[in-house]
C-alpha cells in the first residue's frame, strides 16, 4: 500500500474514518498523557506519600505544571500542508501560530484556526478532569491531605469515574475541530 493512499482528506465520509476520527478526537481531549506523566513523576516527588516540606513543594509544583500543560494543550492544532507534511501550531486570537515555520501566513490568519469559546470549554473540562485525577492519587492524598475522613474518602474514590463519564459526555456533545499534538491524519484504509 502506498503512502499516498494512507493520507486521507480529514473531511472524508468513510464510516471507518468517522469512527476513528471520533475516537482520536476524544482521546486527544481527555488529559491522558498528562495523567500518565503525572503518575510517573508523583511517587518520587511525594516520597511515596511520606512527605516533608520539600516533597509537598515538589508535589504541588508537579500538579501546577501538569495542569498548565493540560489546559494549554487544548489550544494546539495541526494541519497537513500542500507538501504533505504535518505541521503543528498553537491557536491565538488572530489565527494559528505555526511552530518553526513562517511560510504559512495564509493558514495562520484563517478564521478556522482562531481561538473560540469551545476551546476554553474543552480546556476547562480537561483541567478539571486532570485535577480530579491528581487529587485522587494516593500519594498526593497521603502527602497533602493525610487526615481525610470516611465521607471525603468515599467522595474521592468515586469522583474520577463520575468526572470521566461527565467529561466524555460533554466532549461528545460539544465536539472540537482542533487536532492537537499527537493527532494524526494518517489511517489505514480498507
Amino acid at each position: 500500500m502506498s503512502q499516498s493512499s494512507l493520507i486521507q482528506d480529514p473531511g472524508s465520509n468513510h464510516p471507518l474514518h468517522k469512527t476513528l476520527a471520533s475516537a482520536a478526537n476524544l482521546a486527544n481531549l481527555l488529559p491522558t498523557s498528562t495523567v500518565l506523566a503525572f503518575n510517573a513523576l508523583i511517587p518520587s516527588f511525594s516520597n511515596n506519600g511520606v512527605c516533608h516540606l520539600s516533597n509537598q513543594f515538589l508535589t504541588l509544583s508537579a500538579i501546577l505544571v501538569c495542569a498548565v500543560l493540560c489546559f494549554s494543550s487544548s489550544f494546539t492544532d495541526s494541519f497537513v500542508a500542500r507538501d504533505g507534511k504535518l505541521y503543528y501550531g498553537i491557536a491565538t486570537f488572530k489565527g494559528l501560530y505555526i511552530f518553526n515555520h513562517s511560510q504559512f501566513e495564509e493558514v495562520a490568519e484563517s478564521d478556522k484556526y482562531k481561538i473560540s469559546t469551545i476551546d476554553f470549554v474543552h480546556a476547562f473540562l480537561s483541567l478539571v478532569v486532570f485535577l480530579i485525577f491528581a487529587v485522587t492519587n494516593t500519594n498526593v492524598q497521603s502527602c497533602l491531605m493525610p487526615h481525610v475522613g470516611p465521607n471525603e474518602s468515599a467522595l474521592i474514590t468515586n469522583l474520577p469515574l463520575g468526572a470521566g463519564v461527565l467529561s466524555t459526555f460533554l466532549f461528545t456533545i460539544f465536539p472540537t475541530t482542533r487536532r492537537g499534538m499527537g493527532y494524526s491524519d494518517v489511517y489505514v484504509a480498507d
